[in-house]
This record gives C-alpha cells, sequence and structure tokens, in this order.
C-alpha cells in the first residue's frame, strides 16, 4: 500500500456517525444521493467547446488534497449518497487517484452502491485493472469522433489511439464503457451515426449530449449547437428507435436500437429540461458545492472540512446547500454573441 493509501485508510472519518445522519432532501422534495466529486481542474485536452487553448488552471494549494477528498465522501455517504462519480478536468491525471478509489471502494455495499468516474480516457489503458479491483464497475468515457483529424481538431491534441487503447483496455478489464459524445453542427452531426454504430459493435452504450453554454470559448458556440430532437429524428429516418425505461441515475432518457442491438441516451439540456427529477450535486476540486450545474448558487465546503469542527461544519453546510437548490437551471442558446450562462469552465465545475 503506498503512503497516500496508507493515510487515506487511517482518516478519522468524518461522515461515520453511530446513528444514520439525515437525507439530503431539497426544498422542491428532490433526495440527493448522487455526487459528482471533481478531483481536479486540469486536462490533457483542449477541447474547443469546453476550453480556451491557453486555459488558466487552479494553483496546486487551492485544490482539495486527497485526504479532504476522501472525507469529504464519507462525509455524503454519511448522508444517504449512494453514486459517486469522480470528475474533472481529467481525474485520472491527478497523481495518487487509484489510492482515492481504493479507499472509497471499501465502501461499496457499505452504503455506497456505485463508484465510478468520467474520463476523456487518454489514460484510462494505465488504470483500468486497478479501477476494476478498486470495485469501479462502468465508466464514461468522452469520445465525439473516430476520425483523428476531426478528434485533433476538437481537441486540440493528437490523441485519438490513445483514447481508444483505453476504452480497449477498460473492456478487457471488465468494465463497461459508456461513450459520452457532444453533438456539434458543422463538425460530428454526419458522423455520429458511425460513431454510434461502432460503440454497440463493441459493446458500449453511447449518450449524445447538447452543449452546454459554460465558460468562454474560443469561437461562437451557438454554431455548434445542434438539438437532439434534431439529431433523434434524423437518426429514426436510418434505425429503430424503442423508447426503453432504463436508468443510470443520471439525466440521460434511453431508447434501444434495433438494427445495431444497442441503447442510446440523449442528454438534452436545452430541448427537454430534465430537472423535476434532479437527484444531483456537484463538489468542485476546490470544495465549491454547487447544487445545480446552471446555477451560480453554491456552498463552500472546503472551510468546513478545514475548521476546527469539520464534521458538524459540513453537515450544516450540506443542509444549506439543500436549502438554496433551485428548481431548475435555465440555459439559453437562442443569440448570437450571448455571453455563456457562468463564467466557470466545465472543466472546474466537474463533469
Amino acid at each position: 500500500m503506498t503512503e497516500p493509501a496508507a493515510r487515506l485508510r487511517d482518516r478519522i472519518e468524518i461522515g461515520a456517525a453511530s446513528t444514520p445522519a439525515s437525507a439530503l432532501i431539497d426544498a422542491f422534495g428532490r433526495r440527493i444521493s448522487y455526487l459528482r466529486l471533481s478531483v481536479t481542474d486540469r486536462c490533457d485536452l483542449r477541447c474547443s467547446y469546453c476550453m480556451p487553448e491557453r486555459m488558466t488552471f487552479l494553483p496546486k494549494r487551492e485544490v482539495l488534497t486527497l485526504e479532504e477528498l476522501y472525507d469529504l465522501a464519507r462525509g455524503f455517504i454519511a448522508r444517504g449518497v449512494t453514486k459517486i462519480r469522480i470528475t474533472g478536468g481529467e481525474p485520472l491525471v491527478r497523481r495518487d487517484i487509484g489510492d482515492l478509489f481504493a479507499s472509497l471502494g471499501r465502501y461499496l455495499g457499505k452504503g455506497l452502491d456505485e463508484l465510478t468516474l468520467t474520463t476523456n480516457g487518454t489514460r484510462l489503458a494505465d488504470h483500468a485493472a486497478a479501477l476494476r479491483s478498486a470495485g469501479v464497475r462502468r465508466v464514461n468515457v468522452s469520445l465525439d469522433t473516430l476520425e483523428p483529424a476531426l478528434f485533433e481538431q476538437l481537441s486540440r491534441r493528437d490523441a485519438l489511439a490513445q483514447v481508444l487503447d483505453g476504452i480497449a483496455a477498460a473492456k478487457a478489464a471488465g468494465l463497461r464503457v459508456k461513450i459520452n459524445a457532444v453533438a456539434l453542427r458543422g463538425a460530428n452531426e454526419d458522423e455520429l451515426p458511425r460513431l454510434i454504430e461502432w460503440a454497440h459493435g463493441e459493446g458500449h452504450e453511447v449518450t449524445l449530449i447538447e452543449v452546454m453554454p459554460l465558460g468562454d470559448v474560443e469561437g461562437e458556440r451557438l454554431d455548434h449547437y445542434l438539438p437532439l430532437d434534431l439529431v433523434r429524428a434524423r437518426l429514426a429516418e436510418r434505425w429503430t428507435l424503442r423508447e426503453s425505461d432504463a436508468t443510470t441515475g443520471g439525466p440521460a432518457r434511453y431508447v434501444d436500437v434495433a438494427e445495431t442491438g444497442g441503447r442510446l441516451g440523449f442528454i438534452t439540456p436545452h430541448t427537454h429540461n430534465f430537472c423535476d427529477g434532479c437527484n444531483r450535486i456537484r463538489v468542485t476540486a476546490t470544495g465549491q458545492l454547487y447544487p445545480c450545474l446552471g446555477g451560480a448558487e453554491r456552498v463552500d465546503l472546503r472551510a468546513a472540512l478545514r475548521s476546527d469542527a469539520p464534521r458538524e461544519n459540513l453537515a450544516a453546510a450540506l443542509d444549506r446547500a439543500m436549502a438554496i437548490k433551485p428548481e431548475r437551471h435555465d440555459f439559453r442558446m437562442d443569440r448570437r454573441g450571448a455571453a455563456p450562462a457562468l463564467a466557470r469552465h466545465m472543466s472546474m465545475t466537474g463533469g
């Protein structure tokens, strides 16, 4: 066991109490059971719809330590969170991230039902076996295209081969893979059927996502906005799409594709609001809890963790978060030149 892993094992678990703590229920009666926990804002890609090429990342001193991330996750588990997704930036660029997965994996079946992550796949080949050993059973991999030139154009990096190797390694390790693809007008829209066919042929699910107006990027985001109603209509001309009641605990709505034998999801923050059933909250790598991806409301959990009474102050902070969680987000993609809905980038918030 590495030194960081030993430190995590020996932590005083601030969320562990002799009696169960109260569940996280917001002002609209929604029970929060799903935490998306960012471990870094850094990424080894520079996807054009996500961040500028010359991205300024946070000073490392502002980012939560592995021990603090562990304590925080335990606090959420004690309040009824049953699913934790580790996010970024790119979570696998974080040093010793495997130790965090191994330590949190000990709570699977002991309050935690699922531990997973979202990754760009560039470093997945190096981590797939360890993730499986830690208890991870499925991963989401962001992949918008199978065309090397377009991949390099969108991500500003020549890394498609690494991503495909990572996906193959995850499959070989026994991890289920879901491909997340942002649908981009004028970029990958004509290639989406090929991407779906390839993924289903490999035994992977696919989820398509509408581009979200978070953070300043180079270029006009509206130029790339592609409503998924349009995409679905085009796919329905090619294939038989059957409604599915499948759910993975997130906002995707699914169909089964008869001809490919695979499942296809749609995440539609613009065309079909999904907030009524929201069960999610996000915590950034600096410990800022955002009750809504599309809202500015936040609660500082880092201050609670670093206080003289972390257990009590964390509990109070989580209660405040439930009180301020909005009913719905207000993403708009209706006019050219509009400022982003929020100044913070997706890589800072956590996917």
